[in-house]
């Protein structure tokens, strides 16, 4: 997109599409905002907990699948909150674990089966991973990580480890089973939680192991959760092996102009722009607005994404929403 049609873009009233009648697959789109290239419209993907890990992996994958088709999405961001296996002992006596999310994988396999009917138009999906310090916190409670860490800083570190280890094996299956990468989750680098030197010590060298051994996946997104998460420190840190960034910029307050400027290892994308607390208040007017802002600061590296998962009771209709104001439905 030329500076010339960008800015005729951001100026133009609002329309049933934001740009051209769509003429690319969602790989396409996706391929394009991580090469800083042209595209008929702007990617986009959304997401929220289905809640339905109880009933299975067949369950969690059908409503993944209905999921996309509903709406329409560029991306496929699977969620993954089956529980890993907690030990016998006490929590952190945790060793690696080979398999550590065997319903999952059983989901991803169907998931990949399942857009495979999409043909041409089939879509990239993504595996979630939460980092080894949530996972920590689920296995026992964040009072007891915290516990650990101040008692028995060394006990923390090498469950840690453990778990990283773990979830390496299942990011490497995951991606034999045909994700385009792992959108990782970090909760804990954030005010509130652990300064900035805690999270160099008890967490960055586990999430960088994760993200360095699948380093060739195409898609590595990291998703920085939370309103203090420390954004500046990763947009300006360098070695992160991602090509999506994606954070809220309205509860940090850090714009995703100064991310796409900062951010050292941009060969990718800005992922987000949508303020996900205010996604049901907004109309399709209102995103078509919020993307074109999005579309000033980030450019042409964007897939549009709310800063983390929309409510999970959202109705139909606006969870529609989206894919409306992009023309998603167009086609």
């Amino acid at each position: 997109m030329s500076e010339l049609t960008r800015r005729s873009f951001l100026l133009a009233p609002a329309a049933p599409a934001l740009l051209r009648s769509a003429s690319m697959t969602s790989k396409e789109r996706i391929e394009s905002a991580l090469r800083d290239a042209n595209a008929d419209r702007p990617p986009f993907t959304l997401w929220h907990h289905f809640g339905l890990e109880g009933q299975g992996p067949e369950a969690h994958a059908k409503a993944t699948l209905q999921f996309h088709r509903d709406y329409r999405t560029d991306l496929v961001k699977v969620m993954s909150d089956f529980p890993y296996p907690k030990p016998a002992g006490p929590w952190h006596e945790l060793k690696p674990v080979d398999n550590p999310f065997p319903e999952q994988l059983k989901a991803l396999e169907l998931i990949r089966e399942g857009l495979k009917q999409d043909g041409r138009n089939a879509p990239y999906f993504v595996e979630t991973l939460f980092n080894p310090w949530n996972v920590a916190e689920k296995v026992s409670s964040p009072a007891e990580v915290q516990k650990l860490r101040q008692e028995q800083p060394q006990k923390l570190l090498d469950a840690l480890q453990a778990i990283a280890r773990s979830e390496i094996n299942h990011a490497k299956a995951a991606i034999k089973r045909g994700a385009a990468g792992i959108f990782l989750a970090v909760a804990n680098a954030q005010d509130g939680i652990l300064t900035r030197a805690e999270y160099e010590k008890f967490s960055e060298p586990f999430d960088r192991m994760i993200l360095q051994a699948v380093s060739d996946a195409p898609l590595n997104i990291i998703h920085l959760h939370g309103p203090k998460v420390y954004v500046d420190y990763f947009a300006k840190a360098t070695g992160w092996k991602i090509s999506g960034f994606n954070y809220s910029m309205h509860e940090t307050g850090y714009s995703m102009r100064l991310a796409r400027h900062s951010w050292h290892t941009m060969r990718g994308a800005i992922v987000g722009g949508l303020d996900h607390r205010e996604y049901r208040n907004r109309s399709v007017e209102d995103l078509r607005d919020d993307v074109r802002l999005a579309v000033g600061d980030a450019g042409k590296r964007l897939i549009v994404t709310p800063g983390c998962s929309v409510p999970n009771d959202s109705k139909p209709e606006e969870l529609r929403l989206l894919g409306e104001a992009l023309g998603a439905f167009e086609a």
